[in-house]
């Protein structure tokens, strides 16, 4: 074997694994997508898993970042920070002033069609009750 070809045998490893660690599950929606890859991978400060998300399952929509930019998602994880949240029905109340908190961990995607880059409904715009 040259070493071309063990580096090729390699890096196709490498991009096979790299491929199934990011897949997007079956039904799985954009935000559940982004927040499951931000848990396992992080913030790169790009719309990195965005754009995953959008290749594998939605390739045929345009504008994604655009949309996500003017809702404060210039990056994966601003769109939790300043766009998106989880709704508040599925959130304890504070005790103390009444505010909502964050759940400890996300509820479960409820899935969205194939084709489509909307939120399930555990989502919410941040500062409203619903879409």
């Amino acid at each position: 074997m040259t070493d071309q070809s063990i580096d090729q045998g390699a890096e196709q490893i490498l991009a096979t694994t790299a491929s199934e660690l990011t897949r997007v599950r079956d039904d799985e929606c954009l935000y559940c997508y982004v927040t499951r890859m931000l848990d396992e991978h992080g913030c790169d400060n790009k719309l990195r898993f965005a754009r995953s998300y959008r290749d594998q399952r939605a390739p045929a929509v345009k504008g994604l970042e655009q949309r996500l930019e003017a809702m404060g998602g210039y990056c994966d994880c601003e769109i939790f920070a300043n766009g998106i949240t989880i709704a508040r029905s599925l959130r304890p109340r504070e005790d103390e002033t009444g505010g909502w908190l964050e759940p400890e961990t996300v509820p479960d995607c409820r899935g969205v069609e194939r084709g489509s880059t909307k939120a399930c409904g555990i989502w919410e715009l941040q500062g409203s009750s619903g879409w």
